[in-house]
This record gives structure tokens, sequence and C-alpha cells, in this order.
């Protein structure tokens, strides 16, 4: 898989995908030549698949998080969950995550929203015309504790 290494470079790059190639040098005691080769084979591989900013939610007026379980009813589908259905919710200008579950639902639906108005809005008017969900249930965040995409790179139980 990937060694000690690599596995700094990689935990360097989530904590800052802006890092300098001879920052990542330093850090992980190797010639910046020698670096940027590993992160070009960590990127063929597809260990990193891209390079992204993370942005505030709050700053941008979609405070609301919302998790939305959904329920589709589809005849022709074995698992009773569409695989068209899910690619169709998942292009939702709303939606930030969606996860093909086992168990009564089919779905698990991440959205952001403005407010509880916007949330009724996206429902309503994304949602809505879905002729495959059965139903949906909605749970709002009240607080979130913790939220990353970091993974744990080199640690025990986490990739390699």
């Amino acid at each position: 898989m990937i060694d000690e290494k690599d596995a700094r470079i990689l935990e360097l790059l989530q904590k800052d995908g802006r890092m300098t190639n001879v920052d990542i040098a330093r850090a992980v005691e190797l010639t910046p030549s020698a670096t940027l080769e590993r992160v070009r084979k960590l990127e063929e591989r597809g260990f990193i698949k891209g390079y992204t900013a993370t942005l505030d939610p709050h700053a941008l007026g979609l405070g609301l998080m919302a998790f939305i379980f959904v329920r589709v009813d589809d005849k022709n589908d074995t698992l009773g969950c569409a695989e068209q259905t899910a690619e169709e919710i998942a292009a939702l200008p709303s939606v930030q995550e969606l996860h093909h579950l086992a168990g009564e639902d089919c779905f698990l639906v991440k959205v952001r929203a403005r407010d509880t108005d916007d949330l009724y809005r996206i429902l309503k008017e994304e949602f809505g015309p879905f002729k495959a969900i059965r139903s949906t249930r909605t749970t709002i965040v009240l607080k979130t504790v913790k939220e990353t995409q970091h993974l744990a790179v080199g640690e025990k139980g986490g990739g390699e």
C-alpha cells in the first residue's frame, strides 16, 4: 500500500492542501524532487482525489444542515432503491452527500439550507417532483460537534 513517508505526505496535504512542495519535503525529510514524485504517484494511484477549498456554510448563509432519509418505491429495481433516482437526487443543488443505505430507508441525504423556510422549499420543489420517492423523514442538526473529511492515514485501523 503506502509507506510512512507517503502516509505523512497525505496527512500534511489533508491539513493544508496548499502546502508547498518544499515545505512538505522538509517535513518528511526528502528532497523536493523526490517529494513531488511521491505526490504525483499518490495522485496517479488514486489516494489523492483532488484539491479543494473548504467553505464556511454559515458565512455563505447556509447555516441550516439537515439529513433526509428517503424511501423509494421502484418495482423495477431488485433492491427497491433506483440507481437512476439516486443519480437525480445527487444532482440537486442543495445536496451535499447522498448515501445508499441498507435497512428500511433507501438513501440518507445531507442538505444545506438558509433556514427552515428554505428547507421546506428544498423538500417541496427539489424532492417533491420525484415520482419514485415514497416518503422522507427529515432531521435538522441543532449543533455540529465534529465534521471532517480527514481520514486516519497510517494510524491504527486507518487505511493500511
